[in-house]
């Protein structure tokens, strides 16, 4: 009994001191942080509500079959961005039929950006389980004719939804992961030119803007801008292969003269006889 008793006031003491420390080494654990190429959850119904990602995240949403889900991102001069999505269908048993998916890309002015290459629409079995979408789009110039549909930088929405499907499956419960790679084309798609700012719906005029700025809130433009900001076209590698194309040029040209001027000395000419 004693033996017990003992046992009872150790435990007891062990909690006294223990219990104080407990609080400070939850608080002294890290917070893990967010993923960083975690996108929104959720995506819009038109274009107005569509949810915004960067490159190199993933947007995810559930929805019913037949809604129109918008998300949108960003792309700057010289990009090349490829679009991809990721259906999750129903449960075979619950659907009627086979079903066509479709994934579009709109520019900031709602153009529709047609794809270079890739499955924009496929058509899924009613035995399949998901299927994959794609779309390449043309790489992003600086400026552009105004007759010209030629992608240019800002904001460009992707666009989700059915196409084709037996009547009885609307409704039905999917899953939709997007996601966007960008390539940089540099140089090869650069032009003169430039917009003097990206086409990012909502931007205000420039004085608004500036009153933004000076109230410290950022505005549609910034708010829409890739993570290293917008380049605004004033750079690409045209710049290093044009200067070395005229440091080549200008050795070719030293290298010719010094050929062709000779020693400088007058001919000799043979002594008479």
């Amino acid at each position: 009994m004693r033996t017990v008793r003992m046992l009872a006031a150790a435990a007891l003491a062990g909690a006294a001191l223990l219990g104080p420390a407990a609080p400070g080494a939850l608080a002294d654990t890290p917070t893990p942080s967010a993923d960083p190429s975690a996108g929104p959850t959720e995506a819009g119904t038109t274009f107005r509500t569509a949810a915004a990602f960067r490159p190199g995240q993933e947007a995810t949403a559930q929805a019913a079959t037949g809604d129109y889900l918008y998300w949108v991102f960003p792309a700057d001069t010289g990009e090349r961005p490829t679009v991809k999505a990721t259906v999750t269908l129903p449960e075979s048993a619950l659907r009627h039929g086979p079903s066509t998916w479709r994934v579009d890309v709109y520019d900031g002015l709602r153009r529709r950006q047609p794809c270079m290459y890739g499955s924009q629409s496929r058509t899924a079995a009613k035995e399949t389980g998901a299927l994959e979408l794609a779309c390449v789009l043309r790489p992003v110039r600086a400026s552009a004719d105004a007759w010209a549909n030629d992608p240019l930088p800002g904001s460009y929405y992707v666009r989700l939804t059915v196409t084709g499907l037996p009547e009885e499956d609307l409704g039905q419960p999917f899953s939709a992961r997007v996601g966007v790679d960008v390539s940089d084309k540099g140089g090869a798609y650069a032009t003169d030119g430039a917009l003097a700012a990206p086409l990012v719906p909502g931007a205000t005029t420039a004085e608004l803007a500036e009153a933004e700025e000076e109230a410290g809130r950022r505005t549609a433009v910034e708010a829409a801008a890739p993570e290293g900001g917008w380049s605004s076209g004033w750079w690409s590698d045209r710049w290093i292969w044009t200067a070395a194309g005229g440091v080549l040029a200008a050795l070719a040209g030293i290298g010719g003269y010094a050929l062709t001027r000779g020693s400088g000395r007058p001919p000799r000419v043979p002594p008479a006889v």
